[in-house]
């Protein structure tokens, strides 16, 4: 794949200004349709975790504020994983992404605030049930990291996004 496919492919459009706070987009509705298409629904439905990166004033690149460590979040992010392997290992797994749907509903039971955000979510933007799945696993995930032991409407909502 060259560069310019690859590029192509992760900005938001073509111009690449789309959602951009200092640059205007040039392109029409169509364009950006026709843009994304590119990539297929089947495809982006299989990954996990999408981010859209804005561009970061030079401001808060320069701002002194500290916010966590590094040291801090990798014991967090260590401690999250220790959790998912000890609690998947005797079902052969090593992480929340690899559970099959009887092992989502083992470990990912939702209460019933959580419930209706699902059913919510899910009606209105036609969820698959691999996005479903996804969802639960993730928000599983941000349950671990936040040192949750149940998955939380909160969760839920960060997943969702």
């Amino acid at each position: 794949m060259s560069w310019n496919t690859c590029k192509r492919c992760s900005n938001p459009c073509k111009c690449g200004f789309l959602g951009d706070f200092s640059n205007l987009c040039t392109c029409t509705p169509h364009d950006i349709q026709s843009y994304r298409r590119r990539l297929s629904g089947p495809l982006l439905d299989r990954i996990d975790l999408q981010i859209d990166v804005p561009r970061v004033p030079h401001k808060d690149l320069a701002d002194p504020v500290e916010g966590e460590s590094s040291a801090t979040i990798r014991a967090r992010v260590e401690k999250a994983r220790t959790i998912q392997r000890e609690r998947l290992a005797p079902y052969g797994l090593h992480a929340n992404a690899a559970m099959a749907a009887r092992h989502i509903r083992k470990f990912c039971p939702v209460d019933d605030q959580g419930q209706k955000l699902l059913e919510m979510v899910t009606d209105k933007l036609g969820l698959s049930a691999r996005s479903y799945s996804r969802i639960l696993k993730v928000a599983r995930t941000i349950a671990y990291l936040v040192g949750e032991e149940n998955i939380h409407q909160q969760h839920l909502a960060e997943a969702i996004q």
